[in-house]
């Protein structure tokens, strides 16, 4: 019993590895296959209850010709009546008759013994002659060899195929051959405009989620496609409805913020410097400093253009603006790669992930590089202390801070490797964590999007 289920469950996989994977393919199948099966179930009851049939109804007549010439010719040998005889069998038989005198049968069978044809033929002639024969079907492309042994000789006669064959059955097979082409090529062509229609649904949904504005898009294809599409363009509705409130009210919320904060400021600055003073100056600078991150979060790069970058000289950008900020930077990047991608954007998370790296260590790494399929993967890596594998996720959540694992006495609101996410996953790609060569961790950004390499 296990040994049968083990095999239905390993039929099982095959199957569905045989399987093709995409919706044309499939719907191609589910077409052609039944087309298929029938098309072979209708030819072999055509030739298993009609041509085999007919067959074997002209190979017995041709076997009775046959038999009537020998038992003629063995009636009466004489040279008139065998001219009498192959004449009559010319005129009105279609045979060719002539005697081989002295001759005995072909020791070797040219015939194939598992072809109908032969079989049929071999059983017709074996029916209706009591002499030895032998016969070739295979020689003559228009005829059927067939000899006889008398006892003066041997009788050859050369018989048109149609007298043996039923010579039709080719026609009725090519007719469904290039019916069934026919047929599969107008599939072929429905289907192919039906999938056409669900790839650009897919198409515009992945754009909305890279945000690239797909405004060309239209609803298309047969109704179920296209309620999809109408439920697709409602949705994409909403969430831009949403970012564009959300947006408006975290800027009317950054305004009422910094209203009361430039207040304090106008009143320390008034104030007797002291040490108090001091510090609730630094305590508004890092609470400015909180509200712009929050911001700069919530907001996102929503409004920005999606455009071709190099992007070695994004890269270069944004190693020159860590530079001026005190952070020294190692760069191995591919200077011909170009993406599609919203330059301030990413910008704003590479140094984001750059200032962390160099917040926590003395040595950063950043290195970018082509991947399979038009991807793109950004690395940036440090020799710090890193962070624990199963924190990698807590990493990104925005506000956590995880100072054990690195420099507590550095700033920061904890929102630098969420935003840096944020950019990449509104791009399409996402960023993983990984422990790094150098001892730290190691930030891979990978992007997806039009990638070339101009060599």
């Amino acid at each position: 019993m296990r040994l049968r289920v083990f095999s239905s469950a390993r039929w099982q996989r095959l199957i569905k590895r045989s399987l093709p994977t995409t919706l044309f393919g499939r719907s191609l199948l589910i077409i052609i296959l039944p087309v298929a099966i029938m098309q072979i179930a209708v030819t072999w009851v055509f030739f298993d209850a009609h041509w085999q049939t007919v067959t074997s109804r002209l190979s017995e007549g041709l076997a009775g010709d046959i038999a009537w010439a020998v038992e003629s010719y063995n009636d009466d040998p004489s040279p008139a009546a065998l001219a009498r005889l192959t004449d009559r069998a010319e005129r009105s038989m279609s045979l060719s008759i002539a005697l081989q005198p002295g001759r005995t049968l072909p020791e070797r069978r040219r015939h194939n013994p598992f072809g109908v044809v032969d079989r049929v033929v071999d059983k017709a002639l074996a029916a209706r002659l009591d002499a030895p024969f032998w016969f070739d079907t295979t020689r003559y492309p228009a005829y059927v060899d067939i000899r006889v042994q008398t006892p003066n000789g041997v009788m050859r006669v050369l018989a048109p195929r149609e007298r043996a064959v039923a010579t039709q059955g080719h026609i009725f097979v090519l007719w469904m051959t290039i019916a069934t082409l026919l047929l599969t090529a107008i599939s072929i062509l429905f289907i192919r405009n039906q999938v056409r229609a669900i790839e650009r649904l897919a198409d515009a949904a992945d754009d909305f989620g890279r945000g690239v504005d797909s405004a060309a898009f239209k609803p298309h294809g047969a109704r179920e496609v296209r309620q999809a599409a109408r439920a697709f363009l409602a949705m994409k509705s909403r969430i831009q409805r949403h970012i564009e409130q959300r947006t408006s009210l975290l800027a009317s919320v950054s305004h009422d913020l910094r209203t009361p904060l430039t207040r304090l400021k106008l009143e320390l600055a008034l104030a007797e410097p002291s040490s108090r003073t001091v510090e609730m100056k630094r305590d508004l600078a890092e609470m400015e400093h909180m509200i712009d991150e929050y911001l700069a979060f919530a907001r996102g790069e929503g409004g920005e253009i999606v455009e071709s970058v190099n992007l070695g000289q994004l890269i270069d950008d944004v190693e020159q603006g860590a530079r001026r900020a005190g952070v020294e930077a190692r760069v191995t990047v591919d200077e011909a790669l170009t993406v599609q991608v919203r330059p301030n954007a990413l910008k704003r998370a590479l140094s984001n992930l750059i200032m962390n790296a160099a917040a926590h260590a003395d040595r950063v790494h950043i290195a970018a590089a082509p991947l399979p399929e038009g991807w793109v993967q950004i690395v940036v890596e440090d020799n710090g202390p890193g962070i624990a594998p199963e924190r990698y996720e807590d990493a990104f959540k925005a506000f956590n801070r995880l100072d054990e694992a690195r420099n507590q006495n550095e700033k920061g609101v904890g929102l630098g490797l969420a935003i840096a996410r944020d950019v990449a996953r509104a791009h399409g790609g996402d960023i993983l964590l990984a422990r790094s060569a150098l001892g730290g961790l190691k930030a891979t950004v990978r992007l997806p999007g039009s990638v070339e390499a101009r060599l």
